[in-house]
Formats: C-alpha cells, structure tokens, sequence
C-alpha cells in the first residue's frame, strides 16, 4: 500500500480512519522515544524515522540521497507494520524483543526480518515499542550499520 502523502504531516493526516489513532499514536511513542540525533521524515516514500545526512552524509549505501534507515511504520491492506533494523541487525536486541513482547500483548509476535505486523490496533504494545527506541543510539547504529556493510 503506498503512503499517501509527501510530508511526516501529510502522511499522519491521510492513514485510514479505523487506524487513524493507532497509528498516529505509535507514531507519537516513537518520536518521544527517539534518541538524539534520529529524526522523522519521509523514507523511501514511506514515514521513517532516520538518521539525517547532517549527521551520515554518505546515506543509505543503496541509494546515498536516502537519509541512513532506522525505523519505519506503514498501514498495510491487513495490518499497520513497524520497522526497526535495529532488531534485524542485533542479536541481542532481537532476543530481548521477542522475550519482552508477551509481556506487552496477549496477541502471538507476527514478525518478519525487521518487520513487526499488528492486525489488531487495540493490540499494539506502545510501552514497549517505546522502550524498544530508547534501546540504541545513532552512534551505536551507525556502527552496527558499517560493522555490516563491509562484511
């Protein structure tokens, strides 16, 4: 499903009305939760939360004019998705993430790579996608980032 709208604003304003809160809302604990450094924006179309090029100027190493990926959300045909590369590129995050989620949601972990899909909005562990954020600096991710690139 692509994004409608070409701002952060835009973006927010046009997810569809049954998803509208709950979007809005994990929009909202992400960019409370965000470290330093990192930022909203559009990314690769889509409503991302990056590191800018004031901060990594080389960019995204598979298209340089893309800020460096971070994290992301999305409103699917059966689902708002949440994407943090951050949980696909450490272990140990990943781990605690998966250890952490029945905590949070009674609902059974439906997640991909990077990608963690809810089907049920009134399901969305907002306290831990929170603490989630707060989990890695822009330094530590940049680090992670090169760590693999030059693999």
């Amino acid at each position: 499903m692509k994004p409608n709208g070409n701002t952060v604003q835009e973006i927010l304003n046009n997810v569809p009305e049954d998803r509208k809160e709950a979007f809005n809302n994990l929009h909202n604990v992400i960019v409370k939760n965000l470290p330093k450094g990192f930022e909203a924006a559009i990314s690769y179309g889509g409503l991302g939360y990056v590191v800018p090029h004031s901060i990594y100027p080389s960019g995204y190493h598979c298209k340089p004019s893309e800020p460096l990926p971070f994290a992301g959300i999305s409103s699917q045909k059966n689902s708002v998705n949440f994407y943090h590369m951050g949980i696909y590129s450490d272990p140990k995050l990943f781990n605690w993430f998966v250890s952490e989620y029945p905590k949070y949601s009674k609902q059974k972990l439906d997640m991909g790579k990077s990608c963690i899909r809810f089907k049920k909005m009134d399901e969305i562990p907002f306290d831990l996608i929170g603490e989630l954020m707060k989990k890695m600096s822009v330094k530590q991710w940049i680090n992670i980032y090169e760590n693999n690139l030059k693999r």
